[in-house]
Parts: C-alpha cells; sequence; structure tokens
C-alpha cells in the first residue's frame, strides 16, 4: 500500500555563535556567483514551463 506525503516541514536553527568553521565542498564565494545566477536561470526556465504546461490543459 503506498503511502503519500503531502506535507514536509523541515526546520533549521541557526547559531550565531558558533565558532567552528564552516565546511563546504562548494566552490570559493568570488566564483559562486555565476554558478548561482545559472541555477537561478534554470529554475525559473523550469517554473516558467511547467506553467505554461498546466495552461495547455
Amino acid at each position: 500500500m503506498p503511502i503519500e506525503i503531502r506535507e514536509l516541514v523541515i526546520h533549521a536553527r541557526v547559531d550565531p555563535n558558533d565558532d567552528r568553521p564552516a565546511t563546504s565542498v562548494s566552490a570559493p564565494a568570488a566564483n559562486a556567483i555565476q554558478p548561482t545566477e545559472a541555477l537561478v536561470q534554470t529554475c525559473v526556465k523550469e517554473v516558467l514551463r511547467i506553467l505554461e504546461d498546466k495552461g495547455e490543459r
């Protein structure tokens, strides 16, 4: 019997007093601007495509 999840709630807590260094596998911040913009553009295109498909129904 399949289970359908209708809502997923994720909570995150940020501690501004945390002295541990941040660990990341991504590029440095100076080089992260262009990939972020490319990701945003890709997401926008995908959302517009989905909205267009829903409009054609």
